[in-house]
């Protein structure tokens, strides 16, 4: 619960939430504030820092109105969410431990979409984790049949709708159903004693090792002959640029660093690309210039661009930021004032302190 009043900007409740949840402010730790659709579509909306809280209450409910104008008397209220939309690996060691919890979930949600590369056996794994972060100790009933053995059915069913990807399960018989459930029972179990702070450090640990893990993907369709024209694709967007992945399988099929693009955005109703040269998985030569395009709805353009420019901003700021702290000239002329503007704008105090690094253990 986050107090708020009539004139608090976003940038000013992420402030007090940030606070209150022990997290590093918003430029370390990549989270934003995003709220649903009113008229109830599947979207999110990334709020800018300068809006007024109250003002956008107001506009989420008026909007909500009119779309269900004349239906039955209409329950529904704006759902605001903090998550994560930039993540810097380097970064990582100051890491608050609700930081690294709110991760592992937004993790899970790509995982259980099919949106995050992992086989059966690591899904699973993956599921008895955050089973124990949920839920804690699993207690397998002794007792064959009654009411305990179906209450422990039951909760292992519900680890399954939330934590294992739902594609696995849609393939799978009832007895494989069955079968799994036994698995994850006996994973689930392996655990036992282990808090979830730990759980939570396992499972990142395991989830890091995917070169694009915490990018935003992006569905889109290939409008242009490179790499071939009507190609299902998704577009990563991450902290080194702009990464096209094969649909079905999330293979890499080129990266685009933000170094080499020359423009981006909105072209008709196209998202547009111009690069001047790729790094592709079969070839490391310079390419000229080349315009790509993909076929994208409008409001995911606007949402790719928005992210593109984000990230180049950052990269910018965080070199002033480095070539400003390490100019010797600067650091002897103002020794007092250069160590203020060092610790407004520059590490969290959290970097400072000794972290251990993550283990499998």
């Amino acid at each position: 619960v986050v107090s708020f009043d009539a004139s608090t900007t976003v940038d000013e409740f992420q402030s007090r939430l940030n606070q209150d949840m022990r997290m590093r402010k918003t430029g370390l730790s990549g989270f934003s504030l995003y709220t649903d659709d009113p008229t109830g579509r599947e979207l999110e909306y990334c709020l800018s820092g300068s809006l007024k809280i109250c003002d956008i209450l107001s506009k989420w409910e008026q909007a909500s109105k009119e779309q269900h104008s004349g239906k039955s008397e209409n329950t529904r209220t704006i759902r605001l969410t903090y998550k994560n939309r930039l993540y810097f690996s380097h970064q990582m060691r100051g890491e608050s431990e609700r930081e690294r919890l709110l991760l592992a979930y937004q993790t899970n949600e790509a995982i259980v979409a099919g949106h995050f590369p992992v086989n059966k056996e690591l899904a699973l794994e993956m599921a008895a984790l955050l089973a124990q972060v949920e839920f804690g100790d699993f207690e397998r009933s002794i007792i064959a049949s009654g009411s305990a053995q179906s209450k422990s059915n039951q909760t292992l069913k519900q680890v399954l709708d939330r934590f294992y990807p739902k594609h696995y399960r849609r393939t799978s018989s009832e007895e494989q159903q069955r079968q799994l459930m036994q698995r994850l029972s006996a994973r689930w179990t392996s655990l036992k004693g282990r808090s979830s702070p730990e759980c939570v450090r396992i499972y990142l640990t395991v989830a890091r090792k995917w070169p694009f893990f915490a990018v935003k993907l992006f569905q889109a369709e290939t409008t242009t002959p490179s790499p071939e024209s009507g190609l299902s694709v998704w577009l990563a967007v991450h902290e080194d640029g702009i990464s096209v992945l094969e649909h079905k399988s999330i293979k890499l099929l080129v990266t685009h660093p933000y170094k080499n693009l020359m423009t981006f955005g909105g072209c008709k109703e196209d998202f547009m690309l111009v690069v001047g040269h790729s790094i592709a998985t079969n070839s490391s030569k310079d390419k000229p210039a080349e315009k790509h395009l993909f076929a994208m709805d409008t409001f995911r353009i606007r949402e790719i661009t928005l992210l593109i420019s984000s990230y180049i901003n950052s990269a910018h700021q965080q070199k002033a930021a480095a070539h400003h702290l390490s100019a010797p000239a600067l650091m002897a002329a103002q020794p007092v004032s250069l160590k203020s503007k060092e610790l407004r704008s520059k590490s969290p105090p959290a970097l400072g302190r000794p972290s251990k690094a993550p283990t499998l253990l």
